[in-house]
């Protein structure tokens, strides 16, 4: 979440101006984390907001970097009466690139925050910055449409997103036959799970791991609905998941290996401007996940997953104390059911 209050620090801040009904500015958010940590650079390198995260980056070194990037890139004002606007400028898309994101995903509730326009500038400033991104598109076509990252010589990835109803997805969002917009879910059920599987392995080929990436459910709280479960699990039943990425949560959800195959239900938020925001403090909103997970090349199934803590301190990722990986690996281990063994830089979960 780069927008607001994170777009303000950043080297070319959008004008702050907001929309929200009881914070009319952006750099109310960035006050509101330096009351909580202390004083807070200003127009900062693009690599600053990632701090201890790029060299978990770069210890791990995954084949592919991908994010839900939840908020438009955009010089729009063309603001959607919606209360809650996320934009960053397309000068500070060099934040993205500093961490070496591979892919975005744009099927969420933020996306179309400064419209249409809004968003085909998105996709033209991340396309332009070497960026490939799944889940939104200038027709349905384009936002239906994976994006596909070659892994080697005989592998691709395959990046699928969807926003689901249930997160605040509008209806009139959906991407048509000509109308710009993000690949959209009306419900969560069987049937819809069995057309989504259908489409991706019309496309799917010998060689390729796919990942289904969902912006899903509420934002607080650990329940993760019947529903849930019943949609990821039949995408992996039917040959269309290698691993399923939901998102949407603030904080991380329960995690499950199915059929050999991870279900993220909830990966939590690792970049966003809530430091020093009051409420919802019981779900450590500060702590985010990195995740790691390695897949078989020939089957797609999970061989491990190292998850690196993260705590979000001034408007930068610094790697979590002992206490705080404790915390969450509890969390995970209570939600989950799965146990999670300490590593010298994080969490590896026990198979």
């Amino acid at each position: 979440m780069t927008g607001r209050g994170i777009d303000q620090i950043l080297a070319e801040p959008s004008e702050p101006g907001l929309g929200e009904p009881w914070v009319k500015s952006a750099l109310d958010y960035v006050a509101l984390a330096e009351r909580e940590s202390g004083p807070i650079p200003r127009r900062v390198a693009p690599d600053y907001i990632w701090g201890d995260a790029l060299a978990e980056l770069e210890r791990a070194r995954p084949d592919a970097r991908v994010i839900n990037l939840e908020t438009a890139v955009t010089r729009s004002e063309a603001r959607a009466p919606k209360g809650i606007n996320y934009r960053m400028n397309p000068a500070n898309v060099a934040c993205l690139r500093a961490a070496g994101i591979d892919c975005c995903v744009l099927a969420n509730n933020h996306v179309l925050d400064w419209g249409r326009q809004g968003l085909e500038d998105t996709l033209d400033w991340l396309h332009e910055a070497g960026i490939v991104t799944a889940g939104a598109g200038r027709n349905e076509h384009e936002a239906a449409a994976p994006a596909v990252m070659p892994i080697n010589a005989d592998h691709r990835l395959l990046v699928y997103a969807f926003g689901a109803e249930d997160s605040g997805v509008p209806a009139d969002w959906a991407a048509d036959a000509t109308r710009p917009g993000v690949s959209r879910l009306g419900e969560i059920s069987l049937r819809s799970a069995d057309e989504t599987a259908a489409r991706i392995l019309w496309d799917k080929r010998k060689g390729d791991c796919v990942v289904v990436s969902i912006h899903w459910g509420s934002n607080w709280g650990y329940e993760v609905s019947r529903e849930h479960r019943a949609f990821a699990r039949r995408l992996v039943d039917a040959g269309a998941a290698d691993l399923v990425h939901g998102h949407s949560s603030h904080h991380p959800r329960a995690l499950e290996i199915h059929r050999g195959r991870l279900i993220l239900y909830g990966c939590g938020d690792l970049v966003n401007d809530y430091e020093g925001i009051g409420g919802h403090r019981e779900f450590r909103p500060e702590l985010g996940l990195m995740y790691f997970p390695a897949l078989d090349e020939a089957t797609g199934e999970l061989r491990s997953l190292e998850l690196a803590p993260m705590r979000m301190r001034r408007f930068r990722l610094e790697r979590a104390g002992a206490e705080d990986t404790a915390w969450l690996a509890a969390l995970l281990q209570r939600e989950s059911g799965l146990r999670f063994e300490p590593l010298a830089h994080g969490l590896h979960l026990a198979q």
